[in-house]
């Protein structure tokens, strides 16, 4: 893995591929103000893979992509440098950070113990309204594994955990796990193809909500904890 990192960094981006790639990101980006405009544009092309990990990012090129000037794109690399999304190297540019295991695990744990207590905060405040919104997320994950699209599963997936943490009504909560929320994204696409369809990620996501339904708060903390867990042991095996 760190192989192939090291040596991704060796060449910087392709102009025309990016151009290609972030033609539908730039197009649904909104922001004005262009260091928040290219900070958005980056972020996101970080997260779906758009810039791949180890990949390095000159600011001139970023700029001609994006037809913005280098200082508000270097203002959004250092931006994204500080939330840990890219790293300086002197004398070559920003690279797009690895996915490390060790900080793959870490985060993992943190989010685990999180998204358990949001299940729980969740299952007090939410009605069947929800609960039938869950219901269908998985509904739609079902038929994106049917048609072989995993892209679209892995987004349905984000969708399903960040409901719950949004049920959950607790802005602390929720501003925690929106930092490591890309990260771990990235690393569920980029194993993707590498792991079995997510099938039993369905079933536990249908276990969760049986909890939920049931007003066991407490077995949807467990529920959840233990979904992350398995997810984070299988992504971990394979990087």
């Amino acid at each position: 893995m760190k192989e192939q990192n090291a040596k991704s960094t060796e060449t910087s981006i392709d102009i025309q591929k990016v151009q290609e790639e972030l033609e539908h990101i730039m197009n649904n980006v909104k922001d004005t103000k262009l260091p928040q405009r290219a900070y958005h544009i980056l972020r996101l092309a970080i997260r779906d893979l758009k810039l791949m990990p180890g990949k390095t990012i000159l600011e001139r090129e970023i700029a001609d992509v994006l037809e913005m000037s280098r200082t508000p794109v270097r203002e959004a690399l250092v931006r994204l440098q500080t939330e840990g999304v890219v790293r300086l190297i002197p004398r070559k540019g920003f690279i797009v950070e690895p996915i490390e295991k060790e900080d793959l695990r870490e985060t993992y744990e943190v989010v685990e113990e999180l998204e358990g207590l949001a299940a729980k905060l969740a299952t007090d405040k939410i009605g069947e309204q929800e609960l039938n919104e869950l219901d269908s997320l998985i509904d739609c994950q079902e038929q994106a594994i049917k048609e072989n699209n995993l892209t679209e599963w892995a987004r349905l997936d984000d969708l399903f955990h960040f409901k719950i943490i949004n049920y959950a009504d607790n802005k602390r909560l929720s501003n925690v796990i929106e930092v490591h929320a890309d990260q771990l994204f990235r690393a569920r696409l980029f194993t993707i193809n590498k792991r079995p369809l997510p099938f039993r990620s369905i079933v536990e996501h249908q276990a969760i909500i049986a909890c939920m339904r049931a007003n066991d708060g407490e077995a949807a903390q467990v529920s959840m904890q233990s979904h992350r867990k398995r997810a984070r042991n299988e992504i971990l095996k394979v990087l």
